[in-house]
């Protein structure tokens, strides 16, 4: 994620909202390096408290993977200062220096992996071993109502219940083709502010992605509400997730000492409260407005229907709902814009390719047989395997007792994560790995038949692997390829200048974005 959170195409915030958020801003940047000195010295005091105990008791932990001296990464991590997602770029140093698994001490053992087989072995032959999620903390603890979310509540019955219902009610083939008309007007509405937008800059180049996020999003609002909402509202719905992302992305204080931090950090703190209350204030009344109403059957008419068995029969409480309707529209809307803009600058570099997706696409005016289309799937296969939104997926717990991988040891309470882009740009299973060949998807290429999920062997986890797979891949790969064919078959995209190449340097934001948006001329194909 970049330095400070964007989500491009959020509105501004409104005034009880945006006043939190500046005086957090303005909080932080004013006070943050002598607190995060103050917080690196207390830290460091314990993590010498730490060190001096194993070694006068022997290592303790003689089996875990190598990795930096724990000291060494705590003062690299303190330097981030900004964002937990800044940890990328250092995450691919120590890969390069200490192989396909390493570990390094934070505030708990994280142990990394960058092998596809052992990933496999891990996440799927391993079965439910890394099943489990780490214990949040906050504020995820506080946006996710305790870990009561899909991704962050702990294995078990309660997340099974959860992930069934999403993916087995709300994001069933039956369910997701009752929003075909809501595609097509997501859609119709993005071609038309394109070409919009163009008009009003007198035929200059667009930028696609803040009007893809909108269109995008205000679909995901349709699918987890069953309801179209005015600008204002989607503004401030928009607006609300983006303060909570921004809570969930800046530098973790509160993992540490947080009866303390949450003192040093009081008005960060506050913010994050305040964002959570207009959250409920919001989404309950949408929530509630569905009861009684199943057309169309959204995703919070599925909330309001499941009982937790195994707590008494009990209905999902509020805070529970919010928490999952917020999950859902986060989780539908960053990851596929995201992967569409990645896809288009491609397909402007390529005009070859482009080429090819538009005659394959144009043949079928209603688009309602995409599985027809082998060629457009393998663009968006490709665009996953070399661009994934995310380059390392949510982290893994150990769910009971300690475990291995690859003979090192993976203390109980330990944190595995998967490190998604370095698997899927292996050179030694892809031919000219950092180059985007679609055809390699086709028959006779080496990512023919690839299995998305992983369960055969992985040779790309762009949306994990296991038992704790994005319960939502198929809805993904269904927007993604839709809103390819869309604007290929509406719309010819060339570069912004005859001639210049499209900027493909990448930066850290919720997902992996494009570090210079695309800008792109358009010309209606009609």
């Amino acid at each position: 994620m970049p330095l400070t959170l964007q989500l491009v195409g959020a509105c501004p915030a409104s005034p009880d909202l945006a006043a939190p958020a500046m005086d957090q801003a303005a909080s932080y940047s004013a006070s943050t390096t002598p607190l995060l000195l103050l917080l690196g010295s207390v830290t460091l005091a314990v993590s010498l408290f730490v060190l001096i105990g194993r070694s006068r008791h022997g290592r303790g932990k003689a089996g875990l993977p190598p990795g930096p001296p724990a000291l060494l990464f705590l003062a690299k991590f303190l330097a981030l200062r900004r964002s937990i997602f800044d940890l990328g770029p250092l995450l691919v140093d120590l890969h390069a220096r200490h192989g396909p698994v390493f570990s390094v001490r934070l505030f708990r053992t994280l142990v990394f992996v960058a092998d596809r087989k052992l990933a496999h072995r891990a996440l799927v032959q391993g079965g439910a071993t890394f099943a489990d999620r780490p214990p949040p903390v906050d504020p995820t603890r506080l946006f996710t109502s305790g870990g009561r979310d899909i991704s962050s509540s702990s294995y078990g019955p309660y997340w099974r219940l959860l992930r069934r219902n999403l993916a087995g009610e709300a994001l069933s083939p039956a369910r997701v083709g009752l929003f075909a008309p809501a595609r097509r007007w997501a859609c119709d509405g993005l071609v038309s502010s394109l070409l919009s937008e163009q008009q009003s800059q007198r035929q200059d180049a667009v930028t696609l992605r803040p009007l893809l996020r909108r269109a995008m999003f205000e679909l995901l609002v349709y699918m987890c509400f069953g309801a179209r909402l005015g600008r204002e509202a989607l503004d401030e719905v928009e607006e609300l997730q983006h303060q909570a992302l921004l809570s969930l992305t800046t530098f973790p204080v509160f993992a540490f000492f947080p009866a303390v931090t949450k003192r040093l950090f009081g008005r960060r703190w506050a913010a994050c409260l305040a964002v959570r209350r207009r959250q409920d204030e919001v989404f309950v009344p949408l929530i509630h407005a569905k009861r009684g109403d199943g057309d169309p059957p959204c995703y919070a008419d599925s909330l309001l229907a499941v009982r937790v068995a195994d707590e008494g029969g009990r209905q999902l409480t509020d805070a529970e709902m919010v928490a999952l309707c917020s999950e859902f529209m986060n989780g539908g809307t960053d990851t596929t814009v995201t992967l569409l803009e990645w896809i288009m600058a491609e397909l402007v570099q390529h005009p070859d390719v482009q080429t090819k997706v538009y005659e394959e696409v144009k043949a079928d005016p209603e688009l309602n047989n995409l599985q027809a289309m082998p060629y457009l799937k393998a663009v968006v296969l490709e665009g996953l395997r070399l661009h994934p939104p995310g380059h390392f997926v949510l982290p893994h717990g150990v769910q009971s007792g300690d475990a291995e991988i690859a003979a090192y040891a993976v203390p109980k309470g330990a944190e595995v994560n998967f490190l998604v882009a370095e698997i899927g740009r292996d050179e030694t299973v892809w031919t000219a790995a950092r180059e985007f060949r679609p055809e390699r998807f086709l028959e006779g290429g080496e990512g023919h038949g690839v299995d998305i999920t992983g369960s055969r062997e992985i040779k790309m986890m762009p949306f994990g692997a296991g038992r704790r797979m994005c319960p939502g891949y198929t809805l993904g790969m269904h927007h993604a390829e839709y809103f390819v064919a869309r604007m290929v078959r509406e719309l010819e995209w060339r570069p912004a200048a005859e001639g210049a190449k499209v900027d493909m340097a990448e930066t850290l934001d919720f997902t992996t974005v494009m570090k210079h948006p695309l800008r792109a001329l358009i010309v209606s194909r009609s």
